[in-house]
């Protein structure tokens, strides 16, 4: 395929990326945003393929790992419960880190193979890609790993922290920029592997100090670091789509994290850097047994609802884990039959990733015009009558406007305590995913329904 061919039809699958990306920005159109992401990669992989010419022996193994390869992560995607997408995606992050990094070793060490020279002797702006690649992917790979284990609850979500933790950070950050300068002097293949095993520590040690209440902005930062690793080794490769992909994925990243951080009161350079969210908690878990919960039935439930004009979903994790999504718009469903107003409150951080109780509740055919965003809807929650909070925690608890010791202090909440009722949806009063007890739990007009969220949402639509 000719080098004219090749540039066009990567700057095709360079716009369909960039529509997909457009696509995804509103549910109404996720699906199709998808579809052209789809479309766009494999031209991506074609034209790759086509474009070498020289077809070896070679390219028989490298087909094959390539159907095992797909074949693995599309029975994964298949099989995945949305409850452990987070996981799914920090794995794939992960993966995406390790492949810029053997790149960047591959092509460090025969760079005959890519046009950029001979060993000891290779294109100085060659070297600083896929140097840069290399850092970049090595701190993906291991910042990933940290943050797919505390999703998966093998490793605490609490932060880890020790004394000196900022300054070894900052001494880390500007080691890797030395070596890669020495690296570019000299050549060195020891300075390129020091480089690689420094910002695979760095990795781990920017996201251990991050709590579990900050997963989803991790997700988004990671998702950030593999598009700048990968558009670092596109430029080594000399490879047009994947440069495009790159800085699509890394830019869109980089925005929602900022995004994010905006709305949780966090600072973005904290982020960046590692160890916010790692404040010490004081929010007087001691006192929790003593303090005073009033629980209820699905009858009791069912009763407030009946005679409520209005009343107001806040959907969390715990929905995700029972799967109750279809339940729930059953019962939504029985609401308005009875002419009650219905809506969906989310928060930009409920689940443990972007857009999780989005893509949930789209899953279950909500229409998109009741789901509201936390600042369209919270001035809302004063004139309703009834809170319906399903297994949402962290994200509707007071305390983040009341205690500055808190490590969920200045992130904006649903402000679920000022509705006239609030039935709370939980299997027990055991903290959310930051560790820390939810004050809404002892409101006076707080209900506690302890149940598996899908049995008593189902309960509560019998007695309706």
């Amino acid at each position: 395929m000719s080098a004219n061919i090749s540039a066009i039809l990567y700057l095709i699958s360079g716009v369909l990326f960039i529509l997909a990306l457009r696509g995804l920005s509103s549910p109404e159109t996720s699906r199709q945003g998808n579809l052209f992401g789809i479309i766009g990669m494999v031209i991506a992989v074609v034209v790759t393929f086509l474009s070498v010419g020289n077809f070896t022996a070679g390219f028989i193994y490298v087909l094959i790992f390539l159907a095992i390869g797909g074949s693995i992560g599309a029975f994964i995607a298949y099989r995945i419960p949305m409850t452990a997408m987070p996981e799914l995606v920090a794995g794939f992050h992960s993966l995406v880190g390790l492949a810029a990094v053997f790149v960047a070793i591959s092509a460090f060490i025969n760079p005959a193979a890519f046009n950029l020279g001979t060993p000891g002797n290779i294109k100085l702006a060659s070297l600083i890609e896929m140097a840069i690649g290399a850092a970049v992917g090595a701190i993906t790979f291991s910042g990933s790993v940290i943050a797919f284990l505390k999703l998966q609850g093998i490793m605490s979500g609490a932060p880890i922290t020790f004394k000196g933790q900022h300054i070894l950070n900052a001494l880390l950050l500007v080691l890797i920029v030395v070596i890669t300068f020495y690296l570019c002097s000299t050549q060195s293949s020891n300075l390129f592997w020091i480089l690689i095993a420094v910002s695979f520590l760095i990795g781990f040690l920017i996201i251990i100090p991050i709590g579990g209440a900050d997963m989803p902005v991790v997700i988004s930062m990671l998702n950030s670091y593999s598009g700048w690793a990968a558009a670092g080794i596109g430029f080594t490769l000399e490879n047009t789509a994947l440069i495009i992909t790159g800085a699509l994925v890394g830019s869109s990243g980089a925005i929602l994290s900022y995004i994010m951080c905006k709305g949780m009161n966090r600072s973005f350079f904290n982020v960046i850097l590692g160890g916010f969210g790692a404040t010490e908690q004081t929010s007087g878990d001691q006192n929790k047994e003593q303090r005073p919960v009033k629980s209820g039935n699905a009858d009791d439930a069912a009763f407030l609802m009946k005679n409520a004009s209005s009343v107001i979903i806040v959907p969390g994790y715990g929905m995700a884990v029972a799967q109750a999504q279809h339940a729930l718009r059953e019962m939504v469903d029985t609401l308005k039959k009875n002419d009650i107003k219905v809506s969906y409150a989310i928060h930009p951080v409920a689940g443990r990733m972007p857009g999780h109780m989005n893509v949930l509740l789209a899953e279950a055919n909500v229409p998109y015009d009741e789901v509201f965003e936390l600042e369209e809807i919270n001035n809302d929650f004063a004139n309703a009558d009834v809170a319906f909070v399903i297994g949402a925690n962290d994200v509707t608890n007071p305390v983040a406007k009341t205690d500055p010791q808190s490590p969920i202090y200045g992130m904006p909440v649903l402000d679920v305590e000022k509705c006239k009722s609030v039935l709370f949806v939980k299997r027990s009063l055991s903290p959310g995913y930051a560790g820390i007890d939810n004050d809404l739990f002892y409101k006076e007009n707080t209900l506690m329904l302890f149940a598996d969220a899908k049995k008593m949402t189902e309960d509560i639509t019998k007695n309706l």
